[in-house]
């Protein structure tokens, strides 16, 4: 029991165990604390040079073997459907509770925005800043952390292209993709090893030069995320089970629940509840074709936990920088933003500070501040995984419902 409790939360533990001690020592040294700052860049570096060729490889080979499989077609077409719909009530949710509660409410920000690097200005017009921000006009620009969102739409589509039937070349293809993202996660696994070291004397440097009003912040964040679990887990999760098996089928689908939600949190892993979550499925009548296709598929695209912290980490980096995030545009560029990360996570096996790259790239903060954020996805890793693991049945209920029988 302890070793499986140490292989499950070890790496966690570590991680947060440096956060800790980085967090102490820079409120002991303040500003003196910047002299361990070169290892934490060093291994910001590090990751940096890596996330290119693993989005790439990752969302290529991704597309690539769902168009191998067949999926591409009416059931995937559902699938993405419903995958869209509660990724976007579980991103609009957090975004109206995050409206009102607020981590960084009432922290004096003064000492914070004193030393915070300045975020990229966005300038022209609406149609300009949607074509800055999805393509770029050179290939060489793609090799850059900071066109990520142009870079998944061109690995999209080279997946795509690769996993047609037709082309001669697929099965060498797929493949050497798979090869690829399997060897560049093994690398990026190696340099997490440093995380607990580095990412502690970076987070020393940054509170240091931030003071400790940043932590206040950090332990907000992640009250108020238990609170928009809470509302996903049991509100939306029973009003979505409602709707696919009607008032009769909410009582046997907690009972079916609860297995794979303490196996969700005692692993932390979505992809070890894969057996368990399709199993639950069948129980409550999803066909075995949608079961065994669709939970899989969400392990990858859709991860509705993922996509209420994104909109956290947004919002938390935007409160830092002054930035207003009330109001429609907002509202809606933070729910396409959190969308895409929770793809992304699930898309990209070890993706280490994908997600909080993705957020900084978007909306324009320096890449250092992935790694202010990066402490919320630590902190919220077991209610995140739960919701993220159990919201797979409820897809699985959801397009049994809208997929006619033959």
């Amino acid at each position: 029991m302890q070793l499986s409790f140490l292989k499950n939360y070890g790496a966690t533990l570590l991680l947060l165990g440096g956060v800790v001690l980085g967090a102490v020592a820079g409120l002991i040294f303040g500003p003196d604390a910047a002299v361990v700052k070169p290892l934490g860049d060093l291994f910001l570096n590090l990751m940096f040079v890596l996330i290119v060729p693993l989005v790439f490889l990752s969302v290529a080979s991704a597309l690539c073997t769902m168009r191998r499989s067949g999926l591409v077609g009416r059931l995937l077409g559902t699938a993405t459907g419903v995958f869209l719909a509660t990724s976007f009530i579980a991103a609009t949710s957090a975004y109206l509770i995050l409206l009102v509660f607020n981590p960084l409410a009432g922290v004096d920000k003064s000492q914070i925005m004193a030393n915070l690097p300045e975020a990229a200005a966005v300038t022209g017009s609406l149609g300009e800043t949607l074509v800055a921000t999805f393509t770029v006009n050179d290939f060489p620009l793609l090799l850059s952390k900071s066109h990520l969102l142009p870079l998944i739409i061109i690995a999209a589509l080279a997946g795509f292209v690769a996993g047609s039937p037709k082309a001669a070349y697929a099965d060498r293809l797929s493949k050497a993709l798979q090869t690829g993202t399997a060897w560049i996660a093994d690398m990026l696994g190696a340099i997490m090893k440093l995380a607990p070291i580095c990412l502690g004397c970076y987070f020393a440097y940054t509170v240091g030069m931030l003071g400790g009003q940043l932590l206040t912040g950090y332990v907000r964040a992640w009250l108020i995320f238990l609170g928009m679990t809470v509302l996903l887990y049991f509100v939306l999760h029973t009003i979505y089970v409602w709707i696919a098996l009607g008032r009769r089928g909410i009582l046997p689908f907690w009972r079916a629940i609860l297995t794979p939600s303490l196996t969700a949190m005692a692993t932390c892993s979505s992809a070890v509840c894969i057996p368990l979550n399709i199993d639950a499925a069948k129980k409550l009548g999803v066909r075995p074709l949608i079961a065994d296709s669709v939970i899989p598929l969400g392990v990858n695209l859709h991860k509705d936990g993922s996509v209420q912290l994104g909109v956290m980490k947004a919002v938390f980096l935007m409160t830092l920088f002054g930035m207003s995030y009330a109001g429609v545009g907002n509202w809606l560029t933070l729910v396409g933003v959190a969308i895409l990360v929770g793809a992304v996570m699930g898309a990209i096996p070890t993706g280490g500070m994908t997600g909080e790259l993705l957020v900084c790239s978007v909306f324009g903060f320096p890449p250092e501040m992935a790694a202010v954020v990066l402490v919320i996805s630590t902190t919220v890793d077991i209610p995140a995984t739960l919701t993220n693991s159990t919201g797979n049945i409820v897809s699985a209920l959801l397009v049994e419902r809208f997929t006619p029988k033959e």
